[in-house]
C-alpha cells in the first residue's frame, strides 16, 4: 500500500527503525519488530544504518516488516554515493521484496568517501524514481528549522518545493523539540504551495549525551523548560528516561490537538519507549 493514501483516512502514526550493524546477525532486530508491530503503527520506515551504509539490510528489514510482521513499510534510499546502475538495482531489489514506499534522501557525507556526483540532491533521485519506477510512492524529508546546509529558511523551502514538484507525495520532518517552530514551518509550506501531507518527526531523547548529539547534528532548538530539566536531571538516567518520554508525549498531544497530518516516532529501536508513547497518545489519533 502507498502510505500517502492513509492521510485521507486518518491521522497517521508511524515508527522508524534502523537495521543491525553488518557484523551482527539480522535476526537481532526481529524481537523489536515484533513488539513494534503489535502497537499497530500505520507503517515502519527503515533507515540505511550508520553513514547510510546499510546495504541490502534495509531491503531485508523492510521485507520482514511487510511479510513477516504484516505492517506497511518504507525504505530509506540515500543517493549521493549511488550511480544510476546502483539506483536501478536498489529499485529492483525493493520491487522484488514487495516494498512500495521509498524515503528518498540525499544522505549524509562520509569523510574520505567520494561522492558519485550523479544524484546531487534528493530531488534528483525523486525525479529518477518517478521516471524509471513510477509504481513507487516517494516520501521526502523536510526540516522545520531549515537544513543545516541551507543558506536561509526561504532557500530551504524552495528546495522542498522542488522535491514535491519532482514527485514526493508526502513528507516526514527532521526531529524538533519546539512545536512553535513546526507550526511556523507549516505556514511557510502553505505559502509556498507545498500541499502534500507532512508528518511531524518526534525523537524521545532519554539521556543527556543523546540530546547533545542530536542538537549538534541537526541544530534543533531546545526550549527553555527542556533545558532546565536536562540541567537538573541530566545525570540521572532513570529520571531522564521518564522526562524524555513525557516531553515527547506532551509534544505529540499538542501537535494532534493542532491537527497535524501525522506523527513519525524515531524509536532508536527501543520498543519500550515506543510502547509508552503509543499507549499515551493512541486514543487521540
Amino acid at each position: 500500500m502507498h502510505t500517502n493514501e492513509l492521510f485521507a483516512k486518518k491521522t497517521v502514526f508511524s515508527f522508524e527503525v534502523f537495521p543491525p550493524k553488518r557484523d551482527m546477525p539480522l535476526d537481532v532486530i526481529y524481537p523489536t519488530l515484533e513488539e513494534l508491530s503489535l502497537l499497530k503503527p500505520d507503517f515502519i520506515s527503515v533507515t540505511c544504518g550508520a553513514n547510510g551504509q546499510g546495504g541490502n539490510r534495509t531491503v531485508e528489514v523492510a521485507s520482514a516488516i511487510k511479510h513477516q510482521y504484516h505492517c506497511e513499510t518504507a525504505a530509506h534510499m540515500p543517493c549521493i554515493y549511488l550511480t544510476e546502475e546502483e539506483a536501478l538495482h536498489t529499485l529492483d531489489e525493493l520491487k522484488a521484496a514487495g516494498v512500495e514506499n521509498i524515503l528518498a534522501l540525499r544522505g549524509d557525507e562520509t569523510p574520505g568517501r567520494e561522492r558519485a556526483h550523479v544524484f546531487e540532491h534528493a530531488s534528483d533521485l525523486i525525479a529518477f524514481i518517478k521516471k524509471h519506477a513510477p509504481e513507487f510512492n516517494i516520501i521526502g524529508a523536510c526540516y522545520p528549522e531549515g537544513h543545516t546546509e541551507a543558506k536561509t529558511m526561504a532557500a530551504d523551502i524552495r528546495n522542498l518545493k522542488t522535491k514535491v514538484d519532482a514527485g514526493a507525495s508526502e513528507l516526514i520532518s527532521q526531529l524538533f523539540f519546539d512545536n512553535t517552530m513546526f507550526y511556523r514551518f507549516l505556514e511557510r509550506c502553505e505559502i509556498a504551495g507545498i500541499d502534500v501531507p507532512i508528518e511531524a518527526g518526534i525523537m524521545p531523547v532519554t539521556n543527556k549525551k543523546q540530546i547533545e548529539r542530536m542538537v549538534s547534528l541537526c541544530g534543533a532548538t531546545l526550549p527553555v523548560k527542556f533545558q532546565r530539566a536536562i540541567a537538573k536531571y541530566g545525570d540521572n538516567n532513570d529520571a531522564m528516561l521518564d522526562i524524555g518520554i513525557a516531553y515527547a508525549v506532551d509534544q505529540i498531544t499538542d501537535l494532534l490537538a493542532n491537527g497535524v497530518d501525522g506523527i513519525h516516532v524515531y524509536t532508536m529501536n527501543n520498543p519500550y519507549i515506543a510502547k509508552r508513547i503509543a499507549s499515551a497518545v493512541k486514543h487521540l489519533l
